[in-house]
């Protein structure tokens, strides 16, 4: 039983693909009971449903499913006769379920009171967050699976890694790491969007400093600033959260039918400021 429990383990934090291939009836005589279960990833074979042909059957149709476009599960019904080259006589009906990475990722810099609200929020949601930050010991322990925290004293620097298509999210406590951060980002033509916490002003701000570092028009047009849906209300850590987070799920949305491209600007939400010092705003940019 651990085997492809360690399997399905593996592959969500790896974020990679496996099918769970589970005996789901049996009559007669068969090598293995109703519920036995394997794993087929592109690492291999965890688990077994009792060998043989069968096994080899399902494991065949198991990578043609990775390799394909299929997301529901999915039932085969298997006599074991001279078709299969077996001898038991029984008839085995199996489950095939396709387990899927989520492919919209999100990299969120920034570990302040926004930041530890927003990925409360991403944990639950269809993704895979990257959470960066430049300070020690402000990254928790025992994360969900779905996050994975990197400490990096350059943040700028792991922009480099982060998978096409992503959705960064800037909200650090330093202005100067907002804009390298971002600067990195618009380099990139291939994220889903970039998105920054501030207000207009702070928008207008970087948008002449990332001119004057020779990034495109066409780059510094993407950035989405201030973030945040319009029309959620309130300056609270996790109001500001949801609001963002309601913003990545529809830019996600927007693009799910076609290969990740910049997102444009969506209107922008007047309210989550970042210049002005008053102490709401203070307390959710820190």
């Amino acid at each position: 039983m651990a085997a492809w429990i360690d399997a399905l383990l593996a592959a969500e934090r790896d974020n990679q693909p496996a099918v769970l291939v589970t005996v789901l009836a049996v009559k007669g005589s068969t090598p293995r009971e109703a519920g036995a279960k394997m794993v087929v990833s592109a690492d291999g074979i965890f688990g077994t449903i009792g060998g043989g042909n069968l096994e080899h059957q399902c494991e065949a149709t198991a990578r043609a499913l990775l390799t394909g476009d299929t997301e529901g599960p999915s039932q085969r019904n298997f006599p074991l006769g001279p078709e299969l080259g077996q001898c038991c006589g029984g008839h085995v009906t199996v489950l095939f379920e396709v387990l899927r990475p989520p492919r919209l990722h999100v990299a969120l810099f920034g570990a302040g009171h926004v930041g530890k609200a927003l990925v409360k929020l991403l944990a639950d949601l269809p993704c895979r967050a990257r959470w960066i930050d430049s300070r020690p010991d402000v990254l928790p322990a025992n994360l969900p699976p779905a996050i994975t925290p990197l400490r990096i004293a350059e943040p700028a620097r792991a922009v480099e890694n982060l998978p096409a298509g992503s959705v960064v999210v800037v909200m650090t406590h330093d202005h100067q790491l907002d804009f390298d951060i971002v600067a990195a980002a618009l380099r990139r033509p291939d994220f889903r969007a970039v998105a920054l916490i501030g207000s207009e002003t702070k928008r207008a701000r970087f948008a002449g400093r990332l001119a004057r570092a020779n990034l495109l028009r066409a780059a510094i047009d993407r950035l989405i600033c201030p973030i945040g849906l319009p029309g959620i209300e309130g300056k609270e850590p996790a109001v500001v959260a949801l609001s963002v987070a309601a913003q990545i799920m529809q830019l996600a949305s927007a693009t799910a039918r076609r290969n990740p491209a910049p997102a444009p600007a969506i209107e922008p939400a007047a309210r989550t400021c970042g210049d002005c010092v008053c102490p709401s705003v203070m307390t959710s940019k820190r």
